[in-house]
């Protein structure tokens, strides 16, 4: 990769790290606002944790996400049963509303959101992690980046703390950031998917080929599991 190249590349991904860092600044207050409820009032059954109010972040100006809210840990042992605490409005605007996707466990529909990796790494790991793109089945249909960080409390593992942003929206926020851009590029995440991209022959979710790109030729984004690789006449430059 060209010294030109290697810059470009470089200033992409600050401008990515620089979006996801806004984004986790969204999670770490509804964080913030789930330990204050914890301290207040404990954990009880038939009790939301999350407090009123929460839910507005969705509505401040050049919020990038989506939904958010608290995925509570079951503690069947306490009355406690799997519970979602999220919000969510549409993304081209409209009234918020709570997801309430199916968790009973009988059900055929059921949703184990434990055994889901934007869930499970955090709890596992006690780290924030990006997760995406995936489609929300159970909320917008769109694809989407799920960003979460654990939720600890005196009382232990409380649940993850997290937010959905829509890639496209994700997109126009960070094309809007950078400006004029010399040559396409592309964003994978540590599965080699296509987290975006500027270049239609890879499309947002698809599989990088194998042998795609080499960790010379990518510069990683920091905070989050993702590297970027600039595109020249349709390939992905190599060193």
């Amino acid at each position: 990769m060209t010294l030109g190249g290697a810059e470009e590349v470089a200033r992409v991904a600050a401008a990515v790290s620089d979006l996801v860092e806004q984004v986790f600044v969204t999670v770490a207050r509804v964080r913030e606002a789930v330990l204050r409820s914890v301290e207040r009032d404990g954990l009880r059954a038939g009790r939301w944790v999350l407090p009123d109010g929460v839910q507005e972040l969705l509505r401040e100006p050049g919020q990038l996400a989506v939904g958010l809210g608290l995925v509570v840990a079951p503690r069947p042992e306490q009355g406690l049963p799997q519970r979602l605490e999220w919000w969510q409005v549409d993304p081209d605007g409209g009234e918020l509303h709570t997801l309430e996707p199916d968790l009973r466990p009988t059900s055929l529909g059921y949703y184990d959101y434990t055994a889901t990796e934007w869930y499970d790494v955090p709890r596992r790991t006690g780290q924030r992690h990006a997760f995406g793109p995936h489609v929300d089945v159970h909320g917008t249909g769109r694809y989407v980046l799920t960003l979460t960080e654990p939720v600890v409390a005196g009382s232990g593992f409380v649940g993850v703390a997290g937010a959905d942003v829509p890639v496209r929206r994700f997109e126009t926020h960070l094309l809007r950031a950078l400006g004029r851009l010399p040559a396409p590029f592309v964003l994978r995440n540590d599965e080699d998917r296509v987290v975006l991209s500027t270049a239609p022959r890879y499309l947002v979710g698809s599989l990088l080929p194998t042998g795609a790109g080499t960790p010379e030729s990518e510069v990683p984004v920091p905070g989050v599991p993702w590297r970027l690789l600039l595109v020249d006449g349709g390939r992905l430059l190599t060193a």
